[in-house]
């Protein structure tokens, strides 16, 4: 399963890890290497309307956000596709 949050979309990003060089000149310049930026998913049990549960993966700043909120309390729908 891709790591990708189901209420918002977001997925990882890439960029660089830059090591420390200790000083130097322009020969000993610090190394930067790719790497990926995760996004920090959790599983959350939500309701659904027919009264059952369903797990889905969110990123954790959206479990205090006011939409997700809003479909604990059963004011939105889960998004299509969860």
């Amino acid at each position: 399963m891709a790591r990708v949050c189901a209420l918002t979309g977001r997925k990882s990003q890439s960029g660089r890890n830059v090591r420390y060089n200790h000083g130097g000149m322009w020969e000993m310049r610090a190394q930067k290497k790719p790497r990926k930026f995760h996004v920090n998913l959790q599983t959350v049990t939500v309701p659904t309307p027919d009264g059952g549960t369903k797990k889905i993966k969110i990123a954790a700043r959206m479990i205090t956000s006011r939409a997700f909120k809003a479909i604990l309390a059963g004011e939105k729908s889960l998004p299509k596709g969860v």
